[in-house]
């Protein structure tokens, strides 16, 4: 019975084959279009997360700079100095500090590269102390080879180093795990117990050499001074009034008055991800706008083939109620062709857009290709097959109307059509 009626379905559909074929393509560059706008919108979404590196999005970087206003007496122009005091006072006044650590860069201001040799080979890269803590908050780094700092190197002020993988392969050579040997700057060697990758910047987060804060502070004699503060809330908190609460609590450590915005310099990922969702929301929304807009067009394309097949079959609608066909039949084999139709049409455009995505992804790995503002084009099959199950329905409902024509059709009326 069942192929009895695809049979019928396929003889109705195939009488037109022209006017079927330009129908179904409608409906399947719909979905198809639908699919690769979804894939470009999630290839720019990657690439823009990628951007912000290996941070953790909830992040807080807090600088020092120079005072701008004068305030309790103190004159403008005086320079900010955090401390490890600094750190302990957050850690004891602010709820909800989940990590917190220092940073420090080697160099006056922090803004010098430093020398590092390995045998014959020097290179300048960015030296930089930091607490156990700074690689909880930067979660999504990587570790080609060996490990990252931890507590002990802390604690013991050990003479290890965790090198970028540009710095890797300008001194060791692409490729070689340098794991065991030794480097040597500021007249000191360090042993590398780790290579780590962090994408932000194109890349050239890679371009450092992290060793612990305080082997950086025996080494270039910066006592508890410290360079910027990095913390992250515990979750559920809200980051921007976290981030609201630790500045009143440095402003005040510092005498900075609360108008002055250069004495101390704040980067709350937050805020840049809030901003970047809303540019994604809208791309989001103006994306399904066309999208849906192609499908529509489609579905009018239905419901269209859906009356004219009606009315090239009145004669055989009505000799098939004069057989005892009833309303409900005839309601359900116009529907049945509506739906089919609509359901190859969009399952084609769903599988040959995803390939086509899957394709464009495999050539830019393979290729290397290392482009700023996209990345990973791919789509949400559970989105994507939402989609198809919404536009079955939408075409159900196109075959609605011509469905309840032609159960209205009486057996006479429809015996007199020519």
């Amino acid at each position: 019975m069942f192929f009895d009626g695809l049979q019928e379905i396929y003889y109705s559909l195939s009488r037109n084959k022209l006017r079927t074929f330009l129908t179904a393509f409608g409906v399947f560059w719909g979905v198809f279009m639908l699919i690769l706008l979804l894939g470009a919108g999630r290839g720019l979404s990657n690439a823009s997360d990628n951007s912000f590196g290996s941070d953790d999005r909830t992040s807080i970087w807090i600088s020092a700079g120079r005072t701008a206003l004068p305030y309790h007496g103190r004159p403008p122009r005086r320079l900010i100095e955090f401390t490890e005091d600094d750190i302990a006072a957050v850690q004891q006044n602010i709820a909800g500090v989940q990590y917190i650590s220092a940073e420090n860069r080697a160099g006056e201001r922090w803004q010098r590269t430093v020398n590092i040799t390995y045998k014959n080979q020097s290179a300048n890269f960015g030296v930089y102390g930091v607490a156990d803590d700074f690689f909880r908050i930067k979660k999504y780094i990587d570790y080609p080879y060996g490990r990252t700092l931890n507590g002990l190197d802390e604690r013991d002020a050990r003479r290890v180093a965790l090198v970028g993988t540009v710095v890797g392969d300008r001194l060791f050579g692409s490729g070689v795990n340098p794991l065991g040997k030794e480097i040597n700057f500021h007249g000191i060697v360090f042993q590398v117990v780790g290579v780590f990758h962090d994408g932000a910047n194109e890349g050239r987060m890679s371009e450092r050499v992290y060793i612990p804060l305080s082997t950086f502070q025996k080494t270039f004699g910066r006592a508890n001074k410290i360079g910027q503060i990095t913390l992250t809330p515990a979750p559920g908190l809200d980051p921007i009034a976290f981030e609201e609460k630790v500045v009143a609590l440095l402003r005040e450590r510092h005498v900075v008055s609360p108008d002055d915005t250069r004495a101390i310099n704040v980067f709350n990922y937050a805020r840049q991800m809030a901003q970047v969702e809303q540019v994604f929301g809208a791309i989001g929304v103006f994306i399904w706008f066309v999208g849906l807009g192609t499908l529509t067009a489609g579905i009018v394309g239905i419901s269209n083939i859906m009356i004219i097949t009606v009315k090239d079959r009145t004669r055989e609608i009505g000799v098939r109620k004069a057989l005892g066909a009833t309303p409900t039949s005839v309601v359900l084999m116009v529907l049945s062709e509506s739906v089919l139709l609509t359901a190859v049409a969009g399952y084609l455009g769903l599988v040959l857009g995803v390939g086509l995505l899957e394709l464009v992804n495999q050539a830019l790995v393979a290729s290397k290709a290392n482009l700023a503002y996209f990345e990973r084009p791919e789509v949400d099959l559970w989105i994507a097959a939402k989609a198809v199950i919404l536009l079955v329905v939408c075409g159900a409902l196109a075959g609605l109307a011509p469905a309840m024509r032609a159960a209205k059709i009486l057996p006479i009326e429809a015996m007199r059509e020519e």
